[in-house]
């Protein structure tokens, strides 16, 4: 298994404050089989379980934050992400 790398301070946050305001927000991942996923969901809840940080969606869905590629269009800094577009019409 790949290693766990948190992810950066200032995103965790952003992170933080959208589970505050509890409102949809679109939530870009990688699952554990690494497809590629989008959902929109309420952040219910962030925490930590055997060393990895997790998310708590509204649907149930726990996403490991590492995962992530974006939040609410902004792309986690530091994973290669930044300027490309994940949507398709």
């Amino acid at each position: 298994m790949k290693t766990y790398q948190p992810i950066d301070c200032n995103f965790y946050d952003h992170l933080e404050a959208f589970a505050t305001r509890r409102k949809y927000v679109r939530i870009q991942f990688f699952s554990d089989i690494h497809e590629f996923q989008t959902t929109d969901a309420i952040i219910k809840d962030l925490y930590i379980r055997d060393g990895y940080e997790f998310m708590l969606l509204s649907d149930g869905m726990e996403v490991r934050l590492d995962r992530l590629v974006s939040v609410a269009g902004i792309f986690v800094p530091g994973r290669g992400f930044d300027g490309i577009s994940c949507e398709c019409d």
